[in-house]
């Protein structure tokens, strides 16, 4: 009986007990949570104090999209370019270019309709024209420059036609310093000269030294035509110090304008390539009329237009 009296007790201080217990395990869940709570904080700052900066990044930005006429399109290759530094292009030579008008001297029209076109061109006179004294005075009062244009045996004379004051092979030094003499009083003006004609006459080295050698005493430069692929006239020239160059197109040896046109397209373009170019035409119709409308543009291009004597050395 004495032990049936003891069990309600027991259960009695269990019962008791048990709020208490309740309040630490809740208490200790707590603080667990508190404690998984900052930790996370904890954690989740670490790894943002950590992330780059967006702008980082950006480090293999792609470049910005280009339209087809800004890019030069290059063949496809697998492999990466090589970076090069970026320079200004260099600006393209213009060129430069001189024009000598032979055979000038017939009438005072053909060198005013020349003027006219406002470029600097450069007339070359034949002594014996009717009015070479007069194209002479009115170029050179107007800024123009002015050439002797030597009348020169030619191949196949005298069956081709050469000046009846023109100098020969035949002739002595002292007859071809005469008549030499005598295109100097009739162009007193003139700068320099080149040759009429002279496919003979310019072959010939002792002859051509002779014309040389009075030019030079005269400080006159000189341009050879170039009438024939085995002239001596410009090294010759050189060889002796005297100023001179090469004829390098001629413009009108067909009477067209657009012949002459294409003639003067292909003398630009040795200008801008080489750095300058001489040609030669005459007082032709279609050339004045081709001069006309293709030199002012030729100009605005670019061309700078100079008289002959700019370009000897």
């Amino acid at each position: 009986m004495a032990v049936k009296k003891n069990r309600p007790n027991r259960r009695k201080t269990s019962t008791g007990n048990r709020p208490i217990i309740t309040l630490i395990v809740v208490a200790v869940i707590l603080c667990a949570i508190l404690v998984l709570l900052e930790w996370l904080k904890s954690t989740t700052s670490r790894v943002l104090e950590q992330k780059p900066p967006i702008a980082q990044e950006e480090r293999h930005k792609l470049p910005a999209r280009q339209s087809y006429n800004q890019i030069e399109l290059q063949p496809y290759t697998s492999a990466m370019p090589e970076h090069k530094p970026q320079h200004k292009k260099k600006p393209v030579s213009v060129g430069t270019v001189a024009i000598i008008v032979d055979d000038m001297g017939t009438n005072l029209q053909e060198a005013k309709a020349l003027m006219a076109i406002n470029v600097p061109l450069t007339f070359s006179l034949i002594p014996g024209l009717p009015k070479v004294r007069e194209v002479d005075k009115l170029a050179s009062e107007r800024g123009y420059q002015v050439m002797i244009h030597i009348p020169m045996e030619p191949k196949g004379y005298p069956k081709q036609r050469l000046e009846e004051n023109g100098i020969l092979l035949s002739q002595t030094d002292a007859e071809i310093e005469k008549r030499l003499g005598s295109y100097f009083k009739q162009v007193p003006h003139a700068a320099g000269a080149n040759n009429h004609m002279g496919s003979r006459f310019s072959e010939d080295d002792q002859k051509m030294r002779l014309v040389l050698n009075q030019l030079k005493a005269r400080s006159l430069f000189f341009v050879d035509s170039r009438t024939t692929p085995d002239s001596v006239g410009l090294s010759l020239a050189r060889s002796m110090e005297v100023y001179a160059a090469g004829r390098n197109v001629f413009l009108d040896n067909t009477q067209d304008v657009p012949a002459i046109t294409a003639q003067l397209e292909q003398l630009a373009a040795l200008a801008r390539k080489k750095g300058s170019a001489i040609g030669i035409c005459h007082p032709h119709k279609t050339t004045i009329q081709a001069l006309a409308i293709h030199l002012p543009r030729l100009k605005k291009e670019g061309i700078i237009f100079v008289p002959a004597g700019d370009l000897v050395r």
